[in-house]
């Protein structure tokens, strides 16, 4: 049994979520007052950070706590139809037989994370799932995170699909796998040097160890 725990990203690094969030978006944009994501900028918004697309999409900092609770509402009706990234059912299983403790963290919700693993055969994979929100200080939720469930900072891994997820952990001190199926390309992923880097779920394990 090891005693590193991996930590997994929710949204785009284990379930597909990002076409269903772009067009929950979509629907609730006007209502926002907020520019529409159209499909030529999918693209763009893969290839740049967050905090750069805020502004040309008309999401200001009073509006943006709002928006993702209603994404996030919205997103619970859409979960039964949410599907897992191809191969990471099978990679979580694997990682688990290897003996690593494994958590989710998630700006979704625990609830909407413990539907999607009830329905994708994952029940007994997580040790925990921790759900937490700060949109530009996601390392203050993995901080938490590691404080309330006595996660030494040298025993962490981390693996997640964004840019952000690279800049917390390298804040926090704790390692970090980025994958580029999910949100952001591997371009600017591996621009922001990240322990490693893999574009498929079924290696992994193989990065895990070789940390």
């Amino acid at each position: 049994m090891s005693n590193k725990t991996v930590i997994f990203d929710f949204d785009g690094t284990i379930a597909n979520t990002f076409g269903t969030t772009i067009k929950i978006y979509n629907k609730i944009a006007p209502k926002y007052r907020c520019k529409i994501a159209k499909e030529e900028d999918l693209k763009k918004l893969r290839a740049n950070k967050p905090q750069e697309l805020l502004k040309s999409y008309n999401i200001t900092k009073f509006k943006l706590p709002f928006l993702l609770l209603h994404i996030r509402k919205e997103l619970r009706k859409e979960i039964n139809n949410i599907k897992p990234i191809s191969g990471i059912i099978k990679a979580l299983r694997k990682i688990k037989a290897a003996g690593f403790n494994l958590g989710v963290m998630t700006s979704n919700s625990k609830k909407n994370v413990q539907i999607f693993a009830d329905l994708n055969g994952l029940n007994g994979i997580f040790d925990f799932i921790y759900s937490g929100r700060n949109l530009f200080g996601k390392e203050k939720v993995i901080n938490k995170l590691l404080k309330i469930h006595k996660i030494k900072k040298n025993s962490a891994i981390y693996i997640g699909d964004e840019t952000r997820d690279i800049e917390a952990s390298k804040k926090v001190g704790i390692q970090i796998i980025a994958v580029s199926w999910g949100m952001n390309t591997k371009e600017i992923l591996a621009s922001l040097q990240p322990d490693t880097i893999t574009d498929k779920p079924e290696n992994l394990l193989k990065c895990i160890q070789e940390l």
